[in-house]
């Protein structure tokens, strides 16, 4: 999978993590929902942190289509609520 960080660029992350991926993911939207802002900012950093850790960056001349765009670590609650879709950040 192809998770793109926006201002940082592409990783390719192994299949294996999507599920783990997709329970940081929950924990991102439900903060979003709830606006918690605490919560938002804790969860979205461990997620970034956790792509960061697994994922291995792609060359910048390499243009791949990105399965997944994560917003960057300092993006507000209320940009990440707009860029949200029915499956969260990471589709699956």
């Amino acid at each position: 999978m192809i998770i793109r960080i926006l201002g940082e660029g592409q990783l390719n992350v192994p299949d294996q993590h999507e599920a783990e991926l997709n329970r940081l993911d929950d924990a991102v939207t439900a903060a979003v929902t709830a606006a918690q802002e605490m919560a938002y900012q804790q969860s979205l950093a461990q997620l970034l942190a956790r792509v960061r850790a697994i994922g291995t960056p792609l060359p910048d001349d390499e243009l791949t289509a990105s399965d997944a765009i994560l917003p960057a670590e300092d993006t507000s609650l209320a940009e990440v609520r707009a860029l949200l879709g029915e499956q969260g950040l990471i589709p699956g």
